[in-house]
């Protein structure tokens, strides 16, 4: 049997390095410089307007993105929510503690850089999952990478097999890999921090090699779990625009907090971000770092942190009650930029600024510090034990949200192979997953997940790519109307019933 795990280790490794190397993340990158070439810079020629249709409608009294229309839809920003629940997890502390200590300061601007293309994808990614939706037997909207896949790239001449497996494989890995980074790998996370943080000296002692802590934590976890994820969408959003935002905050005040106690060593800071993202890190005459590391880090957590490019938070963004694709292709540049530019920010912040990383040589003081209790230890310097638990207790909700919005994620995935029926039993065993999360001590489960969640973005890049031409068709026919004030014939479904509908709800 050891045997066997060994062999799947090496095969899972060679797939790995492919999905999330070099060849991986040239896809990734590739993609979002072209889509922000045919765009024409859309994140930053049109940023007011962005900003302005997005985070700026919730200033406004009667605003329609926090507006519920039908019970089987949620709010433009109830979409943002869960989306940006799924994403902000685990990938922005120690994913991006992780960048820092093997990729270096550099890393941080490669992160950057990754979020800036990323923005684009995402923004492309949403125009196809509103315009290729439909709904189900039961009035909800269903719309993700499958449909346009099997819809949009279905309809070219020759594509329609092709098209049909790719929308399949999608749907699969977008399963397997709800139940190991959307599940299991965050429960995980949780269990350690709260151990560390709250029972550090305390040993219940094991039943059959099982941790009787992580078995209760594990426990109250799948309890809490269950009376959301059970409750469906519509309580897994009104969860998320709760608490999303409340934890995002508090975060950044936090980490603000760090920066200014260490107010002298910002300077330093992002002149060591700048230097590294172009220079090799040397130490005692060896070179520790080169560009391509920093670069591949950079670019790999920021990836995984904003999940631009994996076709992911498309299955939420499509249940949003908007009519206009490019409005909800908005909230998605807005997601990107909230979670990488804003939230992955503060903890490089947190990192650099606190004295734990020569900023002179780009390396760690301690050779052994460990990525994920890293940010911990940073706010346990900074404000005692209290720090300790308050990074706890943000990975806790960065973590319990990212296993809430996965659950959707992976009940759209088992609509479409399985039908609605089947959405239940999926929902049942992956509440019951989530107590394995926090007994479980195998790193090959974590990284057998990780390559699924980076198989998914293969199908989804080879659709976005294939139907950029028809993002670009609607994003010009919006920016006419919208913006420049021409009369033109909205497009805004696939479908002409559709079409018919969303352009009469568009006119009342």
């Amino acid at each position: 049997m050891n045997g066997f795990f060994e062999k799947l280790a090496e095969v899972n490794g060679k797939v790995n390095s492919a999905v999330w190397g070099v060849p991986g993340l040239v896809l990734l990158i590739g993609t979002g410089i072209l889509l922000t070439i045919v765009t024409k810079v859309f994140q930053v020629s049109h940023i007011g307007h962005w900003f302005k249709e997005t985070v700026g409608t919730l200033f406004k009294k009667d605003s329609k993105s926090t507006k519920k229309t039908d019970k089987q839809s949620i709010s433009q920003f109830q979409a943002l929510c869960t989306a940006l629940a799924a994403t902000v997890g685990t990938g922005n502390i120690a994913g991006v503690a992780e960048a820092i200590i093997v990729g270096g300061p550099g890393a941080v601007f490669w992160m950057w850089v990754a979020a800036f293309f990323g923005m684009m994808t995402n923004f492309s990614e949403n125009v196809l999952g509103i315009y290729f939706r439909r709904r189900n037997k039961d009035g909800e909207w269903s719309g993700g990478a499958m449909y346009y896949l099997k819809d949009g790239l279905g309809k070219k001449k020759g594509f329609k097999g092709i098209a049909s497996v790719l929308a399949i494989l999608f749907a699969c890995f977008a399963i397997l890999a709800s139940f190991g980074i959307g599940n299991m790998g965050q429960v995980n996370k949780i269990t350690l921090n709260i151990k560390s943080a709250f029972f550090a000296n305390t040993d219940l002692g094991t039943v059959g090699g099982i941790s009787v802590l992580g078995l209760i934590i594990g426990l109250a976890l799948v309890f809490l779990g269950g009376l959301i994820i059970i409750g469906g969408l519509q309580r897994i959003a009104s969860f998320a625009e709760r608490v999303v935002p409340f934890m995002a905050i508090a975060y950044i005040i936090g980490a603000l907090t760090v920066m200014f106690i260490n107010i002298e060593n910002v300077g330093a800071m992002f002149s060591s971000i700048f230097k590294f993202a172009f220079t090799t890190r040397a130490v005692g005459g060896g070179i520790v770092g080169t560009v391509i590391l920093a670069m591949t880090q950079g670019f790999k957590r920021g990836v995984f942190s904003n999940e631009a490019g994996l076709g992911s938070s498309v299955m939420v963004h499509s249940s949003s009650n908007v009519k206009e694709p490019v409005r909800q292709g908005m909230w998605g540049i807005f997601e990107v930029f909230f979670d990488t530019m804003i939230v992955c920010t503060m903890t490089a912040i947190v990192v650099l600024s606190s004295g734990f990383i020569n900023l002179e040589t780009g390396v760690p003081f301690d050779a052994k510090l460990d990525d994920s209790t890293l940010v911990s230890k940073v706010f346990g310097d900074t404000f005692g034990i209290g720090g300790e638990w308050f990074v706890a207790i943000a990975m806790l909700l960065f973590a319990f949200t990212t296993v809430l919005g996965w659950s959707q994620y992976g009940s759209k995935a088992v609509e479409y192979l399985f039908g609605e029926k089947a959405v239940k039993v999926y929902k049942v065993i992956f509440v019951l997953m989530i107590v394995s999360g926090a007994i479980m001590t195998s790193s090959l489960a974590w990284d057998i997940s990780d390559t699924f969640n980076g198989l998914m973005m293969i199908p989804n890049l080879i659709g976005v790519v294939a139907l950029f031409p028809l993002v670009m068709k609607i994003t010009k026919n919006y920016a006419n109307r919208k913006i420049k004030g021409k009369a033109e014939e909205p497009m805004l479904s696939y479908d002409p019933e559709l079409q018919a509908e969303a352009k009469a709800k568009l006119e009342q």
